[in-house]
């Protein structure tokens, strides 16, 4: 099987185990504040890092809960179990799991699954992005007014949570809509195949947004800094748009007041 393969394979099968327990969440450990994990998020974890080892043993693995390996191969493999945790310990069922492959610094395979609406998001770089096997595209709003925007909120750092505050209020003036929906990972699929016009986020981690940047630029999205800067999985800051209002989007994070 090709690296595609073995994370849709994997992402099914992690993805059963989320849905059989979902609303069954017994245990529930704080790694700061309302950053949570449960033992779903472990078990996960594990199902996907073994499926990953067991065809491709030489590859290195990053991944939310057990951390970076040790491998000093070319190849990483950048996982979240579940990304919108908060969500799914509550039995909301906004979730995900993120699967991305790093080759030599460059991430050239993506993959983001829904198992409540049984909907994969994939992408290969240069290949196009795909929802469910079918071509998907970003929407071609041109307004801000018009546009249908996203974020999400880190609770840990006080200074991202004021920052964000403020833009959540600008946006809310100039938007369409702005939602809060707490998977960062489905978010950027979401503008990535037109249900979202934008999304902005403080914060993140290269496991939350690795696959979904791909599926997003294989799209044909726009990602860069707050300033609209290159962005990289290992900035803090993320910009996504459909590239039509990114400019506009680059505006209203600068409003200082």
């Amino acid at each position: 099987m090709n690296y595609l393969e073995v994370a849709e394979k994997t992402a099914r099968e992690a993805g059963v185990i989320l849905l059989e327990n979902l609303g069954k969440v017994k245990e529930i450990e704080f790694k700061a504040k309302n950053s949570l994990v449960t033992e779903v998020d472990k078990l996960s974890e594990e199902i996907i890092i073994s499926n990953i080892k067991s065809s491709f043993p030489s590859h290195g693995i990053f991944a939310e809960e057990s951390g970076r390996d040790s491998s000093e191969s070319e190849h990483v493999w950048l996982i979240d179990p579940i990304d919108g945790t908060t969500n799914y310990a509550h039995a909301y069922p906004f979730f995900s799991i993120s699967i991305a492959l790093e080759t030599n610094g460059e991430v050239e395979v993506g993959l983001v699954y829904d198992p409540v609406k049984d909907e994969m998001f994939t992408a290969e770089k240069g290949k196009g992005a795909f929802l469910n096997g079918e071509s998907i595209t970003v929407s071609k709003s041109h307004a801000i007014e018009h546009s249908h925007v996203c974020t999400g909120f880190m609770h840990e750092v006080e200074w991202m949570v004021e920052a964000n505050i403020k833009h959540f209020g600008n946006f809310i003036r100039r938007a369409r809509a702005v939602r809060r929906d707490g998977s960062a990972a489905l978010d950027l699929c979401y503008v990535a195949c037109g249900r979202f016009d934008g999304f902005w986020e403080l914060g993140l981690n290269p496991w939350d947004t690795a696959a979904a940047v791909l599926i997003l630029k294989e799209a044909g999205g726009q990602v860069s800094t707050f300033t609209g800067d290159k962005y990289s999985i290992y900035e803090k800051e993320i910009l996504a748009s459909n590239s039509i209002v990114h400019e506009q989007m680059i505006e209203i994070l600068a409003i200082e007041d």
